[in-house]
């Protein structure tokens, strides 16, 4: 961890590294011998807090979306979170042995190229390796976000709440829209927004997307408290990130999008990605900034595949040109980001993709909070979840 004084009465300021990350999942519940740890990748470059978000957890079909909350599949990937930042062995994942081998290779999740290692703000405390906890997990139909930090800061994570918007079918259920969760640590607030938008890849459905993330904003409000200051909308937090399938294509034909993937042109289809088009004519997330995409398009993998939907011009088969699907904003001061890549798990159709901030964090200077703040940093071995 890192801190640096700032003139200001008894105030000082704390930069923590965040981790976050988004993963549209296919419908298809992780396999018990899937690894988590390459992709969180806390050997090398541990964060303070790690924010996982997904999509299509669980099939979009009639009985999930107007059923009862199938929260089995969300339990498992909580369950291989926890494995993969305590260093639980996989074998105690599920509580029980696995009955028998499954063929093939280890399912990973792993990043393309490393991540730039030069500052470390989590990482041993008193020569100990500090355990995560889950502050807050919430799930809607498909959509579900999990935010785990290092037990030693959980005594300074306060005023957890989640709000729930449905965008999809009539415009309320849950097969499209966002969880957002919001939490104080310390004296900054922070939120973070999972979502699915609209999905289409026809000339005109980007302005589906567009109206599913002013629905969003519009409509998302945190529970009320007997603190009347607690922010209670989005854009009211000091940190937010916007994490999810943001759904926008590359409004080129088909054929035109495959060849310049062929060459790595992102440069080109950048300028065409819808997602940015809209930004830069002020249509949506106006005052939003995203980092530079270096990397491939995340959307539609033949699953178990690294060819694209409909390079295999199969008679009948539905050609969907690849896209940057899967995205990750932020908006405000506050926020350095330090990576932006996405990972090569052949699980889905989508890759996953991640990103780490450097976030600015706001630590009164009182003598109570002080000696909290020096106590946090002496581990201490509670128990897991």
């Amino acid at each position: 961890m890192v801190s640096e004084t700032i003139r200001r009465d008894d105030i000082f300021k704390e930069k923590y590294r965040i981790f976050v990350s988004t993963w549209n999942a296919g419908g298809v519940a992780p396999p018990e011998d899937l690894s988590l740890e390459d992709w969180l990748d806390t050997s090398h470059n541990p964060c303070d807090i790690y924010v996982l978000g997904f999509q299509e957890i669980v099939p979009l079909n009639a009985g999930n979306v107007f059923g009862p909350e199938n929260v089995r599949v969300s339990s498992k990937w909580n369950a291989l979170i926890r494995a993969s930042l305590n260093k639980i062995p996989s074998i105690d994942v599920a509580g029980k042995l696995p009955e028998k081998e499954k063929p093939g290779e280890k399912q990973k999740v792993y990043p393309v190229k490393d991540q730039d290692s030069g500052l470390f703000s989590a990482g041993k405390v008193d020569g100990k390796r500090p355990e995560f906890q889950c502050v807050v997990s919430k799930q809607m139909v498909g959509i579900f976000i999990t935010v785990w930090v290092r037990s030693d800061l959980r005594r300074h994570v306060r005023n957890a709440s989640v709000s729930c918007v449905g965008c999809g079918i009539m415009g309320i259920f849950g097969n499209k829209g966002s969880v957002s969760v919001r939490f104080h640590l310390h004296q900054t607030s922070f939120c973070f927004v999972c979502t699915h938008l609209a999905s289409g890849g026809k000339e005109g459905d980007e302005i589906h997307r567009n109206s599913d993330a002013s629905e969003i904003l519009s409509r998302t409000s945190f529970t009320p408290s007997s603190n009347p200051n607690l922010p209670k909308k989005i854009l009211e937090h000091d940190r937010i990130v916007w994490l999810g399938d943001l759904n926008y294509r590359i409004s080129l034909t088909d054929s035109e999008t495959r060849l310049l993937v062929e060459r790595g042109d992102w440069k080109s289809l950048h300028e065409n990605d819808q997602l940015r088009v809209e930004m830069g004519e002020g249509r949506v997330f106006e005052g939003w900034k995203e980092g530079r995409i270096d990397f491939a398009p995340t959307y539609k993998y033949y699953p178990f595949s690294d060819s694209y939907f409909g390079s295999n011009s199969k008679m009948g088969e539905k050609r969907r040109a690849p896209a940057w699907c899967d995205r990750i904003l932020r908006y405000g001061e506050g926020l350095e980001q330090k990576c932006y890549e996405r990972g090569e798990s052949r699980l889905s159709d989508h890759r996953p993709v991640r990103a780490t901030f450097m976030a600015d964090v706001e630590v009164s200077g009182g003598r109570k909070a002080l000696e909290s703040l020096f106590l946090s940093l002496r581990y201490e071995r509670v128990p897991s979840m």
